[in-house]
């Protein structure tokens, strides 16, 4: 968390102040100043590696990003814009939208926009991944302007972030990420609705290729839900909801993929030299006693009954 202001400068270098300030947590853009010869602007900033929330206020000001910005310096985070007072204009995508205290926008940095802030405006931008909001699929979604803020989905948004700054001196980077993801699931839901009209089919595709991937790396110790988002460029939550609708987790799905392995393994002669515990590290179990309780409770023998020719529960013998 970082605070920063113009007021203990030179009134002739605020503006020149701001523009660097702004650009060093924001992709280029271009400044027009209503005063530039005297500026006033603060802000407070959270972040972590994922999300970014800015608490800002200023004098009046114009933001322009130009389509050879977003061509040299590509940013496809999208921001929410909610404004606490004051008034914003905001351009993007063929589309206005005049945003007071209770309206937001969604915008992204990987499109030209300008966006007209009046004197004194206190508001709030929210930084999170495209990811957390487009289709999985990697459809875009629609830019989304004038959001209302005041009643359901969109106020509880509203409450988090105010709390999410009131609260920034006691939290940690962990908890921070935590609020957020909530935040970013919620404005998924307030932006795209309950489920969008093609879902099912998507998901269905995601699914799949989360089994692929799952089978293929089984043996990796390190392979969870969070890597494997990270390895397939989606978020953890849109993974979760693919296998939710098919009635598991990544954890459980990791888990089956495991066990297959083991018990393929110790009815296959070719692994016959590898003991127990061998076994179990070479698919992944943090140890042979992981494997050998969740192995007995899947398949209602232990891996050296099985090993011996013992039955299964799904044997049809």
């Amino acid at each position: 968390m970082e605070s920063h202001s113009t007021t203990a400068l030179d009134a002739r270098e605020r503006a020149d102040f701001w523009s660097e300030h702004i650009a060093s947590y924001q992709a280029r853009m271009d400044y027009r100043y209503a005063r530039p010869d005297d500026f006033h602007g603060e802000t407070v900033r959270q972040r972590s590696g994922t999300y970014q929330m800015v608490r800002f206020r200023s004098d009046a000001i114009e933001y322009n990003r130009s389509a050879q910005q977003v061509r040299q310096e590509p940013d496809e985070d999208y921001r929410l814009l909610v404004p606490l007072g004051g008034r914003l204009v905001l351009r993007q995508d063929g589309q206005e939208a005049v945003l007071t205290r209770g309206t937001g926008a969604l915008v992204t940095f990987g499109a030209p926009f300008s966006c007209v802030q009046e004197a004194a405006t206190p508001a709030l931008i929210f930084t999170f991944p495209a990811r957390e909001i487009d289709d999985p699929l990697g459809n875009k979604s629609p830019m989304a302007t004038g959001l209302d803020l005041t009643t359901g989905l969109g106020r509880v948004v509203t409450s988090m972030l105010n709390d999410l700054h009131e609260e920034r001196h006691h939290l940690t980077e962990p908890q921070f990420d935590a609020v957020s993801d909530r935040i970013a699931e919620l404005l998924c839901m307030l932006v795209v609705g309950d489920e969008r009209p093609d879902a099912p089919g998507h998901l269905t595709e995601v699914e799949t290729v989360v089994r692929r991937h799952v089978r293929a790396h089984a043996a990796d110790p390190g392979l969870s839900g969070t890597t494997m988002a990270r390895a397939l460029g989606w978020s953890l939550r849109q993974i979760q909801l693919a296998l939710q609708r098919v009635g598991t987790t990544p954890r459980d799905l990791i888990r089956e993929e495991r066990l297959r392995l083991a018990r393929d393994r110790l009815r296959c002669g070719d692994c016959e030299h590898m003991t127990i515990t061998e076994l179990a590290y070479a698919t992944g179990f943090s140890s042979a006693s992981a494997m050998s309780t969740a192995f007995r409770r899947r398949y209602g023998v232990s891996p050296r009954e099985m090993r011996n020719g013992g039955r299964s529960s799904e044997d049809p013998r």
